[in-house]
């Protein structure tokens, strides 16, 4: 028996900057970690391999944090993947509690800011109604039991990607489609409360009407499409890997 291992993939466009306050905090038992640039015009990169000798560099295929994500999820190897910002906005020391509710039996893990001991300081009132108002309507249409939808903290196996189609989703509404997905599919969710800190430096791209129209779609094209449309074709979920219980492999909940 094995422990399984860990991947975090983390889509960056001119975030020199931020990276080493990100970098440096991930855990070391963490396996892989995966830069996704998005055609970064600073030292994103040299920056990157500074701090991180063994972090694999992956181009973008297209533009958008959608197209970066799907990009690293292709290159990663590991069994449990991890997507966080590069904006210094999520804290790595959580990745443990993510990976945590993995390994007690969830198929994917979602962060919340809205969960007691989570909390955000990077939200206008008008951002939280419209988050507040894609929850409900989220819980309305697919069921489940949504604390927050669009936060892009999210752990799960790599095997559940496999109940994902995530083709049409290359802007931020991939948040929302991975989530709702994730309830369709049936997987065993789990919520765990995430702080959101403001941005480091630099300028955010999230566009809140024009992104926010894109998750709405997103939903709107979710409710009207079947799981077994999307998937259709997609091969059976592959084995997870057993978990040992030995004391001489790390533990990567502590």
């Amino acid at each position: 028996m094995r422990q399984p291992t860990v991947c975090v993939v983390i889509p960056a466009k001119n975030e020199a900057r931020n990276l080493p306050k990100v970098l440096k905090k991930i855990p070391g038992w963490v396996d892989e970690v995966i830069l996704v640039d998005g055609n970064s015009k600073d030292d994103t990169i040299e920056v990157a391999r500074s701090l991180m000798p063994d972090i694999k560099i992956v181009p973008e295929d297209r533009p958008g944090k959608g197209a970066a994500l799907r990009c690293g999820f292709a290159a990663s190897r590991s069994d449990i993947i991890v997507m966080i910002d590069a904006d210094g906005s999520m804290d790595p020391a959580e990745i443990p509690a993510f990976v945590g509710a993995l390994l007690s039996g969830a198929d994917f893990v979602k962060g919340s800011r809205f969960l007691q001991g989570g909390g955000t300081d990077d939200m206008e009132w008008y951002r939280r109604v419209g988050n507040w108002g894609f929850v409900k309507l989220v819980t309305w249409r697919f069921g489940g039991k949504f604390t927050d939808l669009c936060y892009g903290y999210i752990a799960f196996w790599r095997e559940s990607l496999r109940r994902l189609s995530l083709e049409n989703d290359d802007g931020f509404e991939i948040e929302t489609s991975m989530n709702v997905q994730a309830l369709q599919a049936r997987l065993a969710i789990s919520e765990v409360p995430s702080k959101e800190a403001p941005r480091i430096h630099g300028v955010s791209n999230l566009r809140t009407i024009p992104d926010g129209w894109r998750v709405l779609k997103t939903i709107v094209r979710l409710g009207f499409t079947s799981q077994t449309a999307r998937l259709t074709g997609v091969s059976p979920p592959l084995a997870r890997p057993s978990l040992t219980t030995s004391t001489d492999v790390r533990d990567p909940t502590r």
